[in-house]
């Protein structure tokens, strides 16, 4: 199989494979894990050319991080770029203060027996007023910048709103979106990469498969897409399965496409999973059949939800 292609971050020095691997799932996000399986993603991920690795003090609580450096021993930092994130830390404990800056850093770095980040983003931040990420925050990661712990900042969340919010008032190095740049909803690219692409902001894209929207397994009961969205991802779904294509296979590669993004980070703890992500992107998209996709969902195109502080939105 080919390896798969990179493309640079912004105007950093990184080059991020087009696919990189989230982290998430080794916290039991979605389900229980499997301790072996697990562990065994994250190498079959730096096998396949998936070299940067995201995650978050969040999920699980922590135990993706600890498990991410249980993962990672003996691997040489050099041959992986590592990501991780801070100001969320349970489903609604946010502190995104100068003081857990420098501790959550610290504590991530312990959990990931490493010295320094790649990237460091402060996570989820439409949920908090969001003037203090501005004022309080990214000044005290640009110290911790400055001390060699980390060596590219930005802001992750679901609302453009809250990036916009944050880019008119200082500058970041990279951002990360989810579930807003996929078959269904493309606001990410219609809304925020031109100003990105202007001031050299590097983009991330997360959330290929919109939490299971644009895949054939059952709709978890938390999806909190609208209704006539779900219905359509239905449609999309039974189309492609009469094609015998996988839902999931034109939206990986559809997201992993667009040249001005720099990667689509996607999670999973079985490692037969990332295997055939490796796979679907290495294959054509088929374009009649992603034609015939996306006229199911220009009707609900850029639907999506509330999230965070109303304001926020």
């Amino acid at each position: 199989m080919s390896p798969i292609p990179t493309r640079r971050l912004g105007r950093t020095d990184l080059q991020l494979p087009i696919l990189s691997f989230g982290a998430s799932s080794l916290g039991q996000e979605f389900r229980r894990v499997n301790l072996d399986e697990a562990l065994q993603s994250v190498r079959v991920a730096l096998d396949l050319g998936l070299n940067f690795i995201d995650t978050s003090p969040f999920y699980g609580r922590g135990m993706s991080e600890v498990l991410l450096g249980l993962a990672l021993q003996g691997v040489p930092r050099e041959s992986y770029l590592l990501g991780t994130k801070l100001g969320r830390y349970d489903l609604g404990h946010f502190d995104f203060s100068a003081k857990r800056v420098a501790e959550s850093v610290d504590v991530s770095l312990h959990r990931l027996h490493t010295d320094h980040l790649d990237i460091l983003l402060c996570h989820d931040i439409e949920f908090v007023p969001m003037q203090q990420i501005v004022d309080e925050t990214l000044p005290a990661l640009r110290r911790i910048q400055q001390a060699g712990k980390v060596r590219y900042l930005g802001i992750s969340g679901y609302p453009m709103k809250a990036f916009r919010f944050v880019l008119e008032q200082t500058d970041l190095d990279c951002v990360l979106s989810y579930n807003q740049y996929t078959l269904q909803n493309q606001r990410f690219a219609d809304e925020l990469l031109p100003l990105l692409k202007a001031r050299g902001i590097g983009a991330m894209n997360a959330g290929p498969f919109s939490a299971r929207l644009l895949t054939n397994a059952p709709l978890p009961p938390w999806l909190k897409e609208p209704e006539e969205v779900k219905a359509a991802a239905r449609r999309a779904a039974e189309l492609c399965s009469s094609r015998g294509v996988d839902l999931a296979q034109l939206a990986l590669q559809f997201s992993c496409a667009h040249p001005d993004i720099a990667t689509t980070v996607a999670g999973s703890a079985n490692p037969a999973n990332i295997r055939k992500w490796a796979e679907w992107l290495a294959a054509p998209i088929d374009q009649q059949l992603l034609q015939e996709v996306q006229a199911i969902f220009a009707p609900v195109k850029n639907l999506g939800h509330l999230e965070g502080l109303p304001e926020n939105n």
